[in-house]
């Protein structure tokens, strides 16, 4: 099909805004984290992504309308992490993969990360709503199965919202404190070996903790 026809045209206009969306949520993503919501603008925002600033409205009308999509894409980030515990009724494969690809996301968007960090310190005041409806709605549908992991003696007794907090400040941490780590590290980031050293070291501190390791099984 040839690109001048409507359908060809469609498509490279769906690639363009695409690419510059993406572009301009990479930009804004850096801009949000180093200055948080309100200290940022979409001046700047533009500058980091290298268009007008004209461009950027053209695709988002505020800079609320971009904050909220940044912040919207760590977190549906982190729920596809979590679809581990979909239907799982092994807790150590269930946590084992939700806890190693929660730290290759601070790894990969330590950015998206520190985004929300800020927004939570500050006390959420513009995604409150978040927290109140899909956080919540999917903190409880874990609480669910992490109880019933419970019930039936795969794990020991604790509170399910304790261990999801313990979960996301421990795997987060490399992500809002990446330069204190960097900095204990000799000033280097953490090599491809370090890194995953410090994955399974989390993940057999949390599954030890509460019982769930291969050993315990039968």
């Amino acid at each position: 099909m040839s690109s001048s026809s409507p359908a060809g045209k469609k498509a490279t206009k769906a690639t363009i805004r695409a690419d510059n969306e993406k572009l301009i949520l990479e930009a804004a993503e850096a801009v949000f984290a180093e200055s948080g919501f309100r200290g940022a603008t979409t001046s700047q925002i533009a500058e980091r992504a290298g268009i007008p600033k004209a461009n950027l409205h053209y695709y988002f009308p505020t800079k609320k309308v971009l904050y909220r999509q940044v912040v919207h894409n760590i977190f549906t980030i982190w729920l596809e992490a979590a679809n581990s515990f979909d239907d799982c009724d092994d807790p150590v494969s269930a946590l084992s993969s939700y806890i190693s690809l929660k730290m290759d996301i601070s790894r990969q968007y330590p950015n998206g990360s520190k985004v929300w960090a800020n927004e939570i310190l500050h006390g959420a005041p513009v995604i409150q709503d978040y927290l109140e409806t899909s956080l919540r709605d999917w903190t409880q549908s874990r609480v669910i199965i992490i109880n019933r992991w419970i019930s039936e003696g795969k794990i020991r007794p604790v509170d399910p919202n304790y261990l999801l907090y313990m979960i996301w400040s421990t795997t987060q941490h490399y992500a809002d404190f990446n330069h204190q780590i960097e900095t204990l590290n000799q000033h280097s980031p953490l090599t491809d070996i370090q890194f995953e050293t410090a994955k399974k070291t989390v993940i057999s501190i949390i599954l030890q903790g509460i019982g769930a390791t291969p050993n315990d099984r039968s």
